[in-house]
C-alpha cells in the first residue's frame, strides 16, 4: 500500500503539471514560480491594457537562459498562452491565433518614429527588467537595444548611411531619451564590450532574415556607446577582421561592421585611424568597399582639423601601403578613388611622420629610396623624391642610413643625386654642409666600385657626385663684397682728389659739381633748410606750452571716456570672439565637407591643369632664365678676373672705377655740349 500510494501521489504529481500547462485556468503557487513563459511576463506584465507584442527571437534567447538561472525571480504568466514559445516539445502546441498579436507601426521615416516613441514605457520596461534581474545588468542593456529596435520602424537606409550626418541616427533621440540611454549605459560600464559585441552581432543576424527587419535601435545603442568609450571598438579588431574575410561575399554585411567600428573615429581620431588601419585598409582592394574605405577616412579627416591626436597610431608599414595605392596606376582601385585618396595623402603624410620627425624620418628613407625607381611614374618619382628630400632635411640620421643603402640602390641614388643637384640653390644651408662629408664617401665609394662593376648608374653617380662638389666649392656672385667694394672706392677717390688739390673747393669733383649747377642747387636747398628749421624751432618753443594744456583740458575727459569703452568694447569682442571661434570650428568641418560633396570634380581638374602649368612656367621658363641670368654674371666675373690677371684687387677695381669715370664724365660733357650748341641753334632761328 505504501509503494502505491507512493506510486499514486508520484502519478497525480505528473497529471497535475500536464493538467496545468494544458488548460488555461488558474495555477497554484508553485506554477507561479516556474521559468516557463518568464520572458513574456517581462513583456506583458509591463502593457497590461493592450495585447502583447511579439519581440525579436533574438532578444528573447537571452532573456529565457536567465530566466532558467532566476526562477525565483519571475512573475507568474498571465492566463493566455504564451505566443512566443519556441516549438521545442514533440507535440504541438496550441497558438493565439495571428489576429491577437500587435505589429509594430512602420513609419514614413526615422524621426516620426522617435516622435512616436514613449519614453515612459521605456523607463518602465527598464526597471522592470532591473527589478527582475538586480545582479545582471546584460539583460538591462538588451532589453533596451530590443525595445528601441522594435519600436524605431522605418525603411532601412542602406548600411553605411552616407548620406546622413556621422551621428545618425543618434542624433535624432530628444533629451528625454538621450538621458535614459547615457544613464542606463553609465551604469553599466563593466559589461558594454559584450554589449557592444552583442549589437554587432546581432545586426549581421538579422541581416540574414528575410524579413528585412530595421536595425536603427541597435544602431542607436552602438553610437551611444562609442560616443563615451571609443576605445571598446578597438579591443577586438583582428576577430572583427576576420570576421569581415569570412563574410566578404556579403557586401552588406560588410559595411555594417565597418560602419559599427567605424563610428568611434568620430569621437577619437586615434580609434578611428586605428579602426581604419586594422580593418579597412586590409580589405581597401575589394571593390564593393573600397569606396566607403576612402569615403569614411576623407569625413575622418575632415572632421577632425587637429591631427596632433593621431600622430603615433601610423608607421611605415601601413603608411607605404597607402603610398602605393595613391600613386601607383592599375592598381585595384578606380582612377576616381586614387584621385581622393591622392588628395588626402598630405594629412597622411603629416600622421605617419609624426610630432618628432626629426627622429623618425630616417625609418622611412629605405623604402622611398627602393622605390624611387628610373621606371616609375612621373606623379610617384616627383613625390618620392620631395619625401627623401624632407628627410635628408630633417632627420640627419637618414644620411647615415643613405650611405649604407648606396651600393645596392645605385639607380635610385642616381635619381635622388640628380634631384639635389637641379635645386641645389633652394635646399636648405644645413642641408647643404651636411651632404658635403655624403657626396665625399661616395666618391671614395665608387672609385672602390670601379674595379669590381662596370655600370651606366656608377658612371652617372660618379658624375653627379663631381657636379656636386663643384656646387659646393663654388659660389655666388659676391654683391655685398662689390658694393662695399664700390663705396671704398668712391670714397678713396674723392679723398685723393681733395689731397692732391689742397681743398675742396679746387678739387676736381667740386669743379664738376659746380659745372654741372648740383653745388648751387644745393646750397640753394640747404639755405631754405636752414631758415624754415628755424622759424620752425622757433614756432615750437613759443606754442608749444600753450598748446599743450589746451589738448589736456579739452581731449583728457574724452581719452578716459573713450579708454573706458574701449575696455568695455574688447570684454565685449573677446566674448563674441570666442563664441564665433567655436561656432567655426564647429561648422567649417560640415562647411568644407559640403564644399567638397557638392564641388564638381572639374573644378578640382581645373586646379591641377593650373598646377601643371605653374610646375611648366617654372619649369622650362623661369628656372631657364634665372640660370642664364647667372651664367652672364658669372661670366662678367670670370671677365673681370682676366682683365685683373687672375686676381681681383683693390687697386685693380680702382684702375677701372677710374676708367669708368672718366670715360662717364667724357660722355657727359659731349652730351651736355652737344644739347646745348642745339639749343643756340634753335634760339638762333627763333
Amino acid at each position: 500500500m505504501a509503494s502505491n500510494n507512493g506510486s499514486v501521489g508520484k502519478w497525480e504529481v505528473v497529471k497535475k503539471g500536464k493538467k496545468n500547462s494544458n488548460a488555461g485556468g488558474g495555477k497554484s503557487a508553485t506554477d507561479k514560480k516556474t521559468g516557463s513563459g518568464g520572458r513574456k511576463a517581462l513583456g506583458e506584465s509591463n502593457q497590461p491594457s493592450r495585447p502583447p507584442l511579439k519581440m525579436s527571437e533574438t532578444l528573447y534567447d537571452g532573456f529565457e537562459k536567465m530566466g532558467k538561472k532566476q526562477n525565483k525571480e519571475q512573475v507568474p504568466p498571465p492566463p493566455a498562452e504564451p505566443e512566443n514559445k519556441k516549438p521545442s516539445s514533440s507535440k504541438p502546441s496550441k497558438k493565439t491565433p495571428p489576429s491577437n498579436t500587435v505589429t509594430p507601426t512602420t513609419h514614413r521615416t526615422l524621426e516620426e518614429a522617435f516622435k512616436a516613441l514613449d519614453v515612459a514605457d521605456l523607463k518602465q520596461q527598464l526597471a522592470r527588467s532591473q527589478t527582475l534581474f538586480p545582479e545582471n545588468p546584460s539583460v538591462w542593456v538588451k532589453d533596451l537595444a530590443g525595445y528601441l529596435n522594435l519600436n524605431l520602424t522605418a525603411p532601412e537606409a542602406e548600411p553605411t548611411l552616407s548620406s546622413y550626418a556621422h551621428d545618425y541616427p543618434y542624433c535624432l533621440t530628444g533629451k528625454e531619451l538621450k538621458g535614459v540611454i547615457k544613464g542606463l549605459i553609465g551604469r553599466c560600464s563593466d559589461i558594454l564590450p559584450d554589449f557592444f559585441d552583442h549589437c554587432v552581432y546581432t545586426m549581421l543576424r538579422e541581416l540574414d532574415r528575410q524579413s528585412g527587419e530595421s536595425l536603427h535601435g541597435y544602431r542607436v545603442c552602438i553610437q551611444a556607446i562609442l560616443q563615451d568609450k571609443p576605445r571598446i571598438a578597438t579591443q577586438n579588431l583582428p576577430e572583427y577582421l576576420e570576421l569581415l574575410r569570412s563574410v566578404q561575399n556579403r557586401p552588406v554585411k560588410c559595411l555594417t561592421i565597418m560602419w559599427a567600428l567605424g563610428q568611434a573615429g568620430f569621437y577619437d581620431l586615434s580609434q578611428g585611424l586605428r579602426v581604419w588601419l586594422g580593418i579597412m585598409l586590409p580589405v581597401l582592394g575589394v571593390k564593393s568597399l573600397s569606396s566607403y574605405a576612402i569615403a569614411y577616412l576623407e569625413r575622418l579627416l575632415l572632421l577632425h582639423a587637429n591631427l596632433t591626436k593621431g600622430f603615433g597610431i601610423m608607421g611605415p608599414k601601413e603608411f607605404f601601403p597607402l603610398l602605393d595605392f595613391a600613386f601607383m596606376p592599375k592598381n585595384a582601385l578606380s582612377s576616381s578613388l586614387q584621385e581622393q585618396l591622392r588628395r588626402l595623402y598630405p594629412r597622411l603624410k603629416a600622421l605617419a611622420f609624426g610630432a618628432k620627425p626629426e627622429t623618425t624620418l630616417h625609418t622611412y628613407l629605405p623604402s622611398f629610396l627602393s622605390r624611387a625607381t628610373p621606371h616609375c611614374p612621373d606623379d610617384m618619382k616627383r613625390e618620392l623624391l620631395s619625401s627623401m628630400t624632407e628627410c635628408l632635411c630633417v632627420d640627419v640620421q637618414s644620411l647615415g642610413v643613405w650611405r649604407q643603402l648606396y651600393t645596392k640602390h645605385l639607380p635610385q641614388s642616381s635619381l635622388l643625386l640628380n634631384h639635389l643637384l637641379k635645386s641645389w640653390n633652394i635646399l636648405p644651408p644645413k642641408l647643404r654642409k651636411n651632404l658635403e662629408e655624403t657626396i665625399q664617401s661616395f666618391r671614395v665609394t665608387n672609385e672602390e666600385m670601379k674595379d669590381t662593376i662596370e655600370s651606366q648608374e656608377l658612371q652617372e653617380c660618379n658624375n653627379l657626385c663631381q657636379n656636386l662638389q663643384v656646387k659646393m666649392r663654388g659660389r655666388g656672385f659676391p654683391w655685398s663684397k662689390l658694393l662695399m667694394v664700390l663705396l671704398v672706392f668712391a670714397a678713396g677717390f674723392i679723398a685723393h682728389d681733395i689731397r692732391s688739390q689742397g681743398s675742396f673747393a679746387d678739387s676736381t669733383t667740386a669743379r664738376h659739381l659746380r659745372n654741372s649747377g648740383v653745388t648751387a642747387v644745393s646750397q640753394q636747398a640747404w639755405g631754405k633748410i636752414a631758415v624754415y628749421s628755424k622759424q620752425g624751432f622757433g614756432w615750437l618753443e613759443t606754442n608749444t606750452p600753450h598748446y599743450y594744456s589746451e589738448c589736456v583740458r579739452v581731449l583728457g575727459p574724452l581719452m578716459e571716456q573713450g579708454l573706458e569703452k574701449a575696455k568695455t568694447a574688447a570684454i565685449f569682442i573677446s566674448e563674441n570672439t570666442t563664441q564665433f571661434i567655436l561656432w567655426v570650428k564647429e561648422k567649417t568641418p560640415l562647411a568644407i565637407e559640403w564644399v567638397n560633396t557638392n564641388t564638381p570634380d572639374s573644378v578640382f581638374q581645373l586646379l591641377a591643369y593650373i598646377r601643371e602649368l605653374l610646375l611648366l612656367l617654372h619649369q622650362n621658363y623661369i628656372l631657364p632664365a634665372l640660370a642664364f641670368i647667372s651664367e652672364l654674371l658669372q661670366r662678367a666675373w670670370t671677365n673681370l678676373q682676366d682683365s685683373c690677371n687672375g686676381e681681383v684687387s683693390v687697386s685693380c677695381l680702382q684702375a677701372h672705377a677710374v676708367s669708368f669715370t672718366n670715360s662717364t664724365w667724357q660722355l657727359l660733357q659731349h652730351t651736355t655740349s652737344a644739347i646745348k650748341t642745339w639749343a643756340q641753334e634753335l634760339l638762333t632761328r627763333a
